[in-house]
């Protein structure tokens, strides 16, 4: 791959047309949507993670730094490590009723528990 390949061109080749002029279209910034319209889901997964328990909660839309507040949150509630990113937040261990309880009591009436 070429080191000098522009970011800002992403995907774009050739164009035979000499009034053509380039423009990357923006990401849409995901809209604020209030805690009671969040559709939350609480699942417990074990897949691709060597049979340990997972706790993913999906579903979330909002800002990424939203996002991460709310994982950090929900990490120290229940004393674990994990992630956030595209929408999800990974917890480690099965809290599924902690998480539930806690979402419940900040607004989030849309979450439930979501699988077997």
């Amino acid at each position: 791959m070429s080191k000098n390949k522009k970011p800002d061109q992403f995907g774009f080749v050739f164009s035979t047309n000499p009034e053509f002029n380039y423009q990357q279209e923006e990401p849409e910034q995901a809209a604020e949507v209030p805690n009671s319209q969040q559709p939350l889901k609480i699942w417990l997964d074990r897949k691709q993670r060597k049979g340990k328990d997972v706790t993913l909660i999906t579903g979330f839309v909002g800002s990424d730094e939203a996002l991460e507040s709310l994982a950090k949150t929900l990490k120290t509630k229940c004393g674990v490590g994990g992630s956030a990113k595209d929408g999800e937040i990974l917890l480690q261990g099965d809290h599924r009723d902690k998480v539930l309880a806690y979402l419940l009591e900040k607004g989030y009436s849309k979450a439930k528990k979501a699988g077997g």
